[in-house]
C-alpha cells in the first residue's frame, strides 16, 4: 500500500495491450449490417474494431487460398469431382453434387 497525505492507497495494476501500429479507417455500411456487426461483436465479447479486423483477416486468407488453388489448377489441371469430394470429406463438408 502507498500512503499519500496519510491516506492508504491500494496499488492497482492495469494491463493495456497496445498494437505497435494501427491503421485507422473510416467505413460506411448499411444500418442493418452495422447493427448485425455490433450485435455479433457483443456476443463474442469483443470490440467492433477487433470483430472487423478478424473478418477482414479471414477474407484475406480466403482470397490467398483461392489464388493458391488457381495456381495449382493452372499447373496441374482442374480438380476432379473425386478430388473435391475427398477434400469435402476431409473437412467434414457436404460433398459436391450432394446439396
Amino acid at each position: 500500500m502507498l500512503k499519500s497525505r496519510g491516506v492508504p492507497h491500494t496499488i492497482v495494476c492495469v494491463t493495456i495491450v497496445c498494437m505497435t501500429q494501427v491503421d485507422r479507417l473510416s467505413i460506411t455500411m448499411p444500418p442493418e449490417v452495422g447493427a448485425a456487426v455490433r450485435d455479433s461483436a457483443a456476443r463474442q465479447g469483443t470490440s467492433v474494431s477487433n470483430w472487423l479486423a478478424a473478418a477482414a483477416a479471414q477474407r484475406l486468407r480466403n482470397e490467398l487460398l483461392g489464388a493458391a488453388l488457381d495456381v495449382w489448377e493452372a499447373e496441374d489441371g482442374p480438380f476432379s469431382d473425386s478430388d473435391l469430394n475427398a477434400a469435402a470429406a476431409a473437412l467434414s463438408a457436404t460433398p459436391r453434387g450432394s446439396a
